[in-house]
Order: C-alpha cells, then structure tokens, then sequence
C-alpha cells in the first residue's frame, strides 16, 4: 500500500508540468487566433462530457458559412477591343474576276472569309480560284480565307441561295469562334470604306445587334411573294434553271408575321448562332415555310429575328448598303456607274451594289476611297512591304480615315433609334 502511494507521488510532479504546459500552448492558441470557436476548443477536450450552450447553433452556423463558401467566379470572358467580321463572298459562272477583287479589297487578317462559286460556274474558274488562294503567300500565312470546294447550285430567287448562306455560316462557326459579325456579299458587290475603316467604327457598337432591312409592310408582295407557292429546282438537279408556281395560292401564315427587306445582312455572332443551331426551332419552321417562298433571301433571316423574342430589340434596320433601286422596285437594282460616285460617298454606307466588272467607278473608288493598287490588297494598318500593303505587319494597327466618320455618322442615328425602339420589327 505504501508503495503504491509513493509511486504516486513520484508521477505527481511531471504530471502537474506537463499540465502547464498544454495550458501555456492552449492560451497561445487563444491568442494567435489558432483556436476561433467553441467548437474547437471542445475538441481539446474530447474526452470530457459535452453540454449544451447557448451560442452552440449560432457557432456551427457561422463555422458552416465558413466551409460552404463558394469560390471566387472566375473573371468574365473579355471580348477583343477590336471587332472581327466573317464574310461570305459568294459569285456564279463568269464572277471570278470580280470575286476576286472584292476579295482583295475586304481583306483583313483579322477577319475569316468563306468564299463560293456555284455550280454553275465552269469547273476551271472554281479550280483557279482554289489555286488563288492556296497560292498566296499572305492567305497561306494567315489561314483565314476559305473555299467551298464542293459547289452548291444557287438559285437566286429561290431558298438555295438562303441554304447556301447557312452553309457559310456553319463552316465560320466551325473554325473560328473569334468573330463578332457575319456579312454576305456577292462578287458584285464593292466596299465604300477600308475594313481599318469598318473595324474602328465598329469597335464601339453593341455586338448583339443585327443590321437587317426589314418591314412587315409587304404591298405587293403580299400577293406576290406571300402567297404563290414555288418550287426551286436547285434542290433537286444538278444544272441551274429558274423557280417554278404550283397551285393553289396559299393563305398567310398566322403562327408567325412576315417581313421583307433585303437580302443582305450584317448578322451577330450569336445570332447566327441561333439560326444554324435553332434550339426552339423557329428558324428550321421558318427554313422550311420559305422553302416555298418566292425571292426567300429577301424575308427569311429578317422573320426569324423579328419573331424571336431575345433578338427582337437587336435589329437595327438598315442592310449597311448604297443601292439604286426602281420605284416600286424590280427584280434587279440598277448598275452603278461613276455618275453614282458622289451619292455612293455621301451616303455613308460601308458596302454597295451592283457593279460590273472593271468599270472604270470601281479604279475610282480604289482611288478615292480604299487608297488601294489594282491586284494588291485595301490599305490599311496591318499591311507593309514593297509594293505597298503585300506584307503582313502589326494586324491591331488600325489607320481609319474619312470613311470611318462618314460610316460612325450613319450608324450614330440607326443604332440610337434601335436602342429607343424605333423602326424595330414593324
């Protein structure tokens, strides 16, 4: 017994050091913040009985707000401060030439281009033009500039050349995601201002607006247009002849309203987005009610947005083009010649149309407006070398001139009334 007790007293002392020690480290704990809750100082003590506390609910809240907390978001996805444009430039049996020119007068690295002959046009015109373009040094370099090798047949008053479009825009789609509009054009088009121009003007404009020409006043064409039925023969032959009426007429639609305008576009990123993917399937009803529809490139992008709720208040109305049209307007516009020089300036607009090839406007347009030498590219920022513009230098050097206050003036008024909410899908 008496051994037992003196053994007790022998552990007694380093029991009683080892104790102030763990307090000395326990109020250090305190006050290095080491120990912040009463949950944890609990857990010191795990093999005492616990009891109930008052603030215990409101502790293991704070400490769960604590764990639970979600990461920062990641930081928002910044756009470019410079615009980038996709563009189809699409041409038939004869159109090289001037395809090729339009080509090189829109030419951009920072831009993607998509470029078509139909199939109508003689297979050694389509092979020089790939030949073209795997050829030049600055396209082979950049890599932006596409060809459709296998032609479609392009009917123009039919749904092809509308098919033919989503087919362009499904191939931008695929192999760049870097760009904030989408243009088509035709190898009878021509710009009015240089793309340092057009990229400096649109740097400062909203990227979710679309520049569609559009009313939902038909006239005419509410007979015309609007109720016949025809059928393309693109859609089923091989070689190119013109749409044909079927009977009966049919009624106007009441699911959807009808708009019309022109047939060329400046169409956002998201929007086309939502036409080839469709994912509430309007623009597949709509693609296939203008499957029968008379002059379908007039109506068919300008319904969509007009009837999709979200892209309702994204249309600007406006195609961005001088062209010189008939009262009450016919098939064709008339042929712009340099009579038309003054008007196609003052306008303001970044594109007209149409034009033959090499008239003489078009060197005076080189000229006066582009500053660009026949058979090389538009001045502009991004271009060095000798000749002048036939190197690649810094492509986010941009050089805008008078063009771009001409265009910044037009746009200025068109997009002011689409943010009020005028000459919107009306």
């Amino acid at each position: 017994m008496m051994g037992t007790i003196n053994l007790e007293k022998k552990w007694l002392l380093p029991l009683m050091i080892t104790s102030a020690i763990c307090l000395f480290f326990l109020a250090a704990s305190f006050n290095m913040g080491l120990v912040s809750t009463n949950h944890s100082i609990n857990s010191l003590f795990f093999f005492l009985p616990s009891f109930p506390h008052s603030n215990q609910t409101s502790s293991v809240s704070v400490e769960t707000k604590v764990l639970i907390t979600p990461p920062a978001p990641a930081p928002a996805l910044v756009r470019p401060a410079i615009p980038r444009f996709a563009y189809l430039i699409s041409g038939s049996k004869g159109d090289l030439e001037k395809l090729w020119r339009t080509l090189l007068a829109l030419y951009h690295p920072l831009n993607h281009y998509v470029v078509h002959l139909d199939l109508e046009s003689p297979p050694d015109e389509r092979l020089d033009l790939l030949t073209r373009i795997e050829k030049h040094h600055v396209f082979t370099e950049v890599g932006n500039v596409f060809v459709i090798k296998k032609s479609n047949l392009v009917t123009y008053r039919g749904p092809t050349m509308v098919s033919n479009t989503l087919h362009a825009c499904a191939i931008l789609l695929k192999r760049s995601k870097e760009w904030d509009w989408f243009i088509n054009l035709s190898a009878s088009d021509y710009p009015l201002v240089t793309q340092d121009d057009l990229l400096y003007t649109f740097t400062d404009i909203d990227r979710s607006f679309n520049f569609i020409d559009h009313t939902s006043q038909l006239g005419w064409k509410r007979e015309r247009r609007g109720k016949p039925i025809i059928i393309d023969p693109g859609l089923y032959l091989t070689t190119k002849s013109d749409v044909f009426w079927v009977e009966p007429k049919r009624a106007l639609p009441t699911a959807f309203k009808l708009f019309t305008g022109s047939a060329w576009v400046v169409l956002s990123h998201e929007f086309v987005e939502y036409v080839i993917w469709g994912w509430d399937n309007l623009p597949r009803t709509l693609l296939m009610y203008y499957t029968n529809f008379l002059s379908t490139p007039e109506g068919y992008f300008h319904t969509v947005a007009c009837n999709a709720p979200e892209f309702v208040n994204t249309v600007v109305n406006t195609d961005l083009h001088y062209i010189s049209w008939d009262t009450p307007p016919k098939q064709h516009p008339h042929i712009l010649n340099i009579n038309d020089t003054d008007k196609m300036i003052e306008s303001g607009a970044a594109f007209a149309r149409k034009f033959t090839q090499d008239d003489p406007v078009l060197d005076v347009i080189d000229k006066k407006l582009l500053h660009k030498r026949r058979g090389l590219f538009t001045m502009g920022g991004w271009c060095i070398g000798k000749p002048k513009c036939s190197e690649i230098g810094d492509i986010y050097k941009l050089k805008p001139g008078p063009g771009a206050q001409r265009l910044k003036h037009l746009l200025a008024g068109l997009t002011s009334n689409a943010k009020s909410g005028q000459n919107q899908c009306i």
